[in-house]
């Protein structure tokens, strides 16, 4: 890398020619990328078919982008541009859009689509979580975002994940999770991907147990992430499961039974990438 010049030495001029130039490179460099997506796209055509989204993929783009950064740069500046980036040669590849429930606030969950896949990709609306999962099942390729947390009303959507056809839980976002996130609402992405696509880490897995207590929610919850919803056709509860990398279904099954509960039923409905955590001294752990 060459010297820094002198401050002394150097005019505006010249530092705005400087800007210039790398302006220049930027564009050129995202143009010679659309046409290295262009020759994607042929090859895809005859070895791909349903969405173009690749969790594993994006999710290793986003870590390598955190561990790389430095410089005056914000980080949820680059971050933006890469999503856009991503998600805008995604779209080229093939067409899709992105259905939302905006049911746990429309400014945060807007927020998040936008950060995440930009203006180019068509938004779409759904008041429900069960509505986005059904919009995106009748569809070849398209997203859906859903809350990762529990919403009042919501019920146990992630039921219509269950069998073998349906779409699945692919990723969980942001890739990159820090305290002071521009969009840091958690959210699910419901879509059809290639299997060799899906991110393997984090296991999710529908629940439904009868016998749902304080003492259950207690024993689960000191061993896996839970969203839990009453389950009226079991007279207990149907649970959403996230199981983290190396961490056992069994586990959480041993510490329901304990706890006066019965499983009645057990469906793996989705994988994500592990949450890339940044620490507020950019420190980065992986949980």
């Amino acid at each position: 890398m060459a010297e820094k010049p002198d401050p002394g030495t150097v005019s505006l001029t010249d530092l705005r020619r400087e800007i210039d130039r790398i302006d220049e490179s930027m564009h050129g460099l995202l143009m010679e990328r659309g046409e290295i997506i262009d020759r994607l796209i042929s090859v895809k055509q005859t070895q791909e078919t349903g969405s173009a989204f690749r969790p594993a993929r994006e999710a290793e783009m986003m870590r390598r982008l955190v561990e790389r950064h430095k410089g005056i740069l914000p980080l949820d500046t680059a971050e933006s541009i890469w999503r856009v980036i991503i998600s805008t040669f995604t779209f080229v590849q093939a067409p899709f859009s992105v259905h939302a429930d905006l049911s746990a606030g429309e400014a945060h969950i807007r927020d998040s689509a936008r950060f995440h896949f930009g203006f180019t990709v068509p938004f779409i609306a759904h008041m429900g979580a069960a509505s986005v999962v059904e919009a995106v099942s009748e569809s070849k390729g398209d997203l859906g975002l859903v809350p990762a947390f529990a919403v009042a009303g919501a019920g146990a959507w992630w039921s219509a994940l269950e069998f073998d056809s349906a779409p699945k839980i692919i990723a969980r976002l942001p890739f990159v999770d820090r305290a002071d996130h521009p969009a840091a609402i958690p959210v699910f992405v419901v879509s059809r991907v290639a299997p060799d696509a899906m991110v393997r880490e984090v296991a999710m897995w529908s629940v439904r147990v009868a016998g749902w207590s304080a003492k259950a929610a207690r024993a689960v919850a000191a061993v896996a992430e839970v969203i839990a919803v009453p389950d009226n056709a079991f007279d207990g509860a149907a649970l959403l499961v996230s199981i983290p990398h190396g961490g056992e279904l069994a586990a959480v099954n041993d510490a329901l039974v304990k706890a006066g509960a019965t499983v009645r039923a057990t469906a793996l409905v989705g994988s994500h990438a592990t949450r890339y955590r940044v620490a507020a001294k950019r420190s980065l752990e992986r949980s």
